[in-house]
Parts: structure tokens; C-alpha cells; sequence
């Protein structure tokens, strides 16, 4: 698994995917924090991490479309499929490859932080908290994505559908007004990922929303190696 992982932060690293992302990423964390904190002078950072929710959704595809899908595009997914490493390993070496690069990105919350700190008392809790929260959302949709890549061989067809499946979740809180049938209202409540993610904006740590971002992530990395698997033996 650490051959699969150093392979892939060197392909994003070696190329412009990395720089990229994290420029992306940085400009506009620090447009919301910029407004929301240095503007508006105030030391709560929870604005900021609310509406990173949704750059987080549509800048995730950019990071894992190439995961799965440059591998068949190239050719070289035979080979892969056919090491001595076991296909768990593949998918997580992958996973783990592009949640790092994902998380260098969150550290940029943690400088801001320090900046507040030294103008006003920082709220460290909720920051830290919302820190975790980033992560394990990120972890999440990482792998429903990675679950995207390896279905199809074009980076772009797996980049635009992780795009819609982002743009699908960030409009979940209005599907959900529009629809009136109490038991799929229920699910869709159930399922909303800004109702799980919002909670740790606030500094609230619960065990349920902890468990429902790992269980996504375990669930779609599940999926990628039965996909990967149906492929070997095709």
C-alpha cells in the first residue's frame, strides 16, 4: 500500500493538480475569511467552514477524477490489477493519496486560527472540532468519488458526475422542501450530509455524525474494491 501511495501524491505533486487544488482551495478560504472574520471583526471561523461545504463538494472531483480513470485511459490498470498487491490495498493506497493532499488543503483553517489569536481569544473547540468535521466530510465524498473514477476511463466524465452528485447533495436541504411525502423527507434528512457537517460547525461532537461520515467513506472504498474485483476477473 505505501508503493500506491507515494505513486499517487507524486502524480499530484509532479503535476499541476496539487498546486492547483490547493490554490483553489486557499483562494477561497481566505475570501470567506477575509469577509467573514477580518471584515466583519470577528473571531468565529464558523461561516467560513459553512460555506467551504460547498467548494469542498465540486473541488473534490478535481482530486480523485484521475485516480481510477487515467489508469485505464493509459493502459495501466492491467498491471495493476495483476501485482502481488491485493486490491484493498490498491483502493486504499489511492484513498489515502488523495486524502492527504485533501487535508494539507484544511491546514489553511488552522493558520487562520493563529491569525485570530492575535487579535481575540479563538474559539479553539469549535475550530478543531469543525477541523475533524472537514476531514471526515472529505474522507466521505473522497471515496464516493474514487467510486466514480473507476467507472469510467475519461477524467472529465468523472470529474462532471462527481460534480453532479456534489450539486445534488448541496441542494438537499431544498429537494427536501419540495417534497411532501413524509417517509422520503425522512430519508433525505437522514442521508443530508450539510445536517451532519453543520453540527461540528457549531462544536458539537456526536458519535452519530462521526459514524456517518466513516460508514459513507467504508461503504463507497467497499464498492471501489468489488468494482476493481469484477473487473480482474472479467
Amino acid at each position: 500500500m505505501s508503493a500506491i501511495l507515494k505513486r499517487e501524491l507524486n502524480a499530484y505533486f509532479s503535476s499541476a493538480t496539487a498546486y492547483v487544488v490547493m490554490a483553489v482551495y486557499f483562494f477561497f478560504s481566505g475570501l470567506f475569511f477575509n469577509f467573514y472574520c477580518i471584515s466583519a471583526n470577528s473571531s468565529s471561523l464558523s461561516y467560513v467552514f459553512a460555506n467551504m461545504f460547498y467548494i469542498i463538494l465540486f473541488l473534490i472531483p478535481v482530486i480523485t477524477m484521475k485516480t481510477f480513470a487515467e489508469e485505464k485511459k493509459q493502459k495501466t490498470d492491467q498491471a495493476l490489477l495483476t501485482s502481488p498487491t491485493t486490491l484493498t490495498e490498491i483502493v486504499l493506497g489511492k484513498f489515502l493519496g488523495a486524502f492527504i493532499l485533501y487535508a494539507i488543503c484544511c491546514c489553511i483553517f488552522l493558520l487562520y486560527a493563529i491569525v485570530i489569536s492575535f487579535f481575540a481569544a479563538p474559539q479553539w473547540s469549535v475550530i478543531l472540532c469543525t477541523f475533524l468535521g472537514l476531514l471526515l466530510l472529505g474522507g466521505s465524498l473522497i471515496a464516493i468519488n474514487i467510486f466514480i473514477s473507476v467507472l469510467t476511463e475519461s477524467m472529465v466524465i468523472a470529474a462532471v458526475i462527481g460534480m453532479g452528485v456534489g450539486l445534488v447533495i448541496s441542494m438537499t436541504n431544498y429537494l427536501i422542501s419540495l417534497i411532501s411525502v413524509e417517509w422520503i423527507t425522512n430519508i433525505l434528512n437522514k442521508i443530508n450530509f450539510l445536517n451532519y457537517y453543520e453540527n461540528f460547525t457549531y462544536g458539537v461532537l456526536s458519535i452519530v455524525d462521526v459514524v456517518f461520515f466513516l460508514s459513507v467513506t467504508a461503504l463507497f472504498l467497499f464498492f471501489t474494491v468489488r468494482a476493481l474485483d469484477k473487473k480482474r476477473w472479467s
